[in-house]
């Protein structure tokens, strides 16, 4: 996959441009009265073209430009935005973020992040990978995904094969000084296909999601992968109703790690809207399980060397030999709880579950299944049934039933539920089997039992 020669990279000019306009306006909001103000600008840019069946189907580029101004009048606190960039636009959304913080009630958490905690050191974490294509070059490459899958015998329909490439550019500054450039790329390709037999018809996809590229499975590989497990769907069946092991397939088990994010982050702690209120210290996972979040992963999807507010990032540990180590938090959730920032204004920047059991075994995910031995594989969840506030879980599943570590067959219309405290703490064995399409970095996730409703 051919990269953007320097000369070709205008990334660091536009970078200085808005940087420039962030440092004036922040000077210009002191000159109105502010206390404080902190400035969020970005460009992004960008080509999607999806095929389908071998034609066109939509080509769509993109520039966008964002940009949020918010000042602070003592502990009243008045924000505003933009996609314009020119001056009168700008003046606009200053002189409206300065009234509406003049008449706003004062709140004790508001204010920028603590100017000790700003980034001070800024090394390169390789998140800068350009992609010179063109849109006849990603037309090509999406008519070659999708024709690698549907040369598969059974594969009967397409929903189409996508091709995305995507720029970031972006800078935060605050009154404190701070001035933070980020660049990053983010790449995609995907395919959804449909098989067909006389028991009815079949759909699943597959995608990969890369900073550079370069490091783009093949196409033949995309569909290959992506009519297999669309073929392996075929004949699928209900499950009675049961009490059962599962197994959560990697690109699922993060989702189970996105729950738990979630119920340990600011706002639903300080709204007492959490499952884990006050459970740092606590142990909510078996004793050998850790994860930690690791900023500084060379090409990480949720790299970054500070978090939204220009708090520096920095390792730590979520959960440590099972406990929960602390909670993610910006300032402002902080302060409402007493506590001070993690650094994770904006999200959480590349989690990692280590993989391990009791014993501390590393399993691929073939040892995975035998470690299920008879159990669910769940490989797809549909609906919205988890309740942060009090951990219940109750999902659409799909997948397959595994009887002594082997698949047996395929499994759709069925429920899977528990409560995600039972489930954290039932956790069985985390595998090896990495996907590293995300900012949640884990294997297949092995619950010891959770119900299953079905017929």
């Amino acid at each position: 996959m051919t990269q953007l020669s320097p000369t070709q990279d205008r990334s660091l000019e536009e970078l200085d441009r808005l940087a420039q306009l962030a440092e004036d306006v922040i000077r210009r909001a002191r000159a109105a009265g502010a206390s404080q103000a902190e400035v969020a600008a970005s460009i992004d840019t960008g080509l999607s073209v999806n095929v389908r069946l071998g034609e066109v189907e939509t080509v769509e580029h993109t520039r966008d430009r964002g940009f949020g101004l918010t000042v602070y009048f003592g502990q009243r606190k008045g924000s505003a935005s933009t996609a314009d960039l020119n001056p009168d636009s700008i003046q606009a959304t200053l002189d409206q973020a300065c009234a509406i913080a003049r008449f706003t009630e004062e709140d004790p958490a508001a204010g920028l992040a603590d100017a000790a905690r700003m980034a001070t050191v800024f090394p390169d974490l390789d998140l800068w990978h350009p992609w010179r294509i063109d849109t006849a070059g990603a037309i090509a490459l999406g008519k070659d995904i999708e024709e690698a899958g549907r040369a598969h015998a059974g594969i009967t329909n397409s929903d189409g094969a996508g091709v995305q490439m995507g720029e970031s550019l972006a800078v935060y500054a605050n009154s404190h000084g701070f001035l933070g450039r980020e660049r990053g790329t983010r790449h995609s390709l995907s395919l959804s296909l449909i098989a067909g037999d006389e028991e009815g018809m079949q759909r699943d996809y597959w995608y990969d999601s890369v900073r550079s590229a370069n490091d783009f499975i093949s196409a033949q590989t995309l569909g290959d992968k992506a009519a297999q497990r669309t073929l392996s769907r075929l004949g699928a069946q209900r499950l009675s109703t049961r009490q059962s092991p599962v197994l959560f397939a990697p690109e699922v088990a993060r989702g189970l790690i996105g729950h738990l994010v979630g119920a340990v982050s600011g706002g639903a702690l300080y709204r007492r809207a959490s499952f884990l209120l006050d459970h740092v210290g606590k142990q909510v996972m078996p004793s050998w399980l850790n994860i930690v979040e690791r900023p500084f992963l060379m090409r990480g999807q949720g790299s970054g060397v500070f978090d939204a507010e220009g708090v520096a990032t920095r390792d730590s540990s979520l959960i440590e030999n099972g406990v929960l180590a602390r909670y993610v938090l910006g300032s402002y959730s902080a302060r409402k709880l007493g506590l001070e920032s993690t650094g994770n204004a904006g999200g959480i920047h590349n989690l990692i579950v280590e993989p391990g059991q009791d014993g501390g075994t590393q399993l691929d995910f073939a040892g995975m299944l035998k470690r299920l031995g008879t159990g669910l594989l769940v490989t797809e969840v549909m609906g919205q049934g988890v309740s942060t506030i009090t951990g219940d879980y109750s999902r659409g599943a799909a997948g397959f039933w595994v009887e002594n570590g082997q698949i047996a067959y395929p499994v759709e219309e069925i429920t899977i539920a528990a409560n995600l405290r039972d489930m954290y703490a039932g956790i069985v064995a985390v595998g090896a089997d990495v996907d590293p399409r995300s900012h949640l970095l884990t294997g297949s996730i092995l619950l010891e039992q959770m119900t299953i409703a079905g017929e």
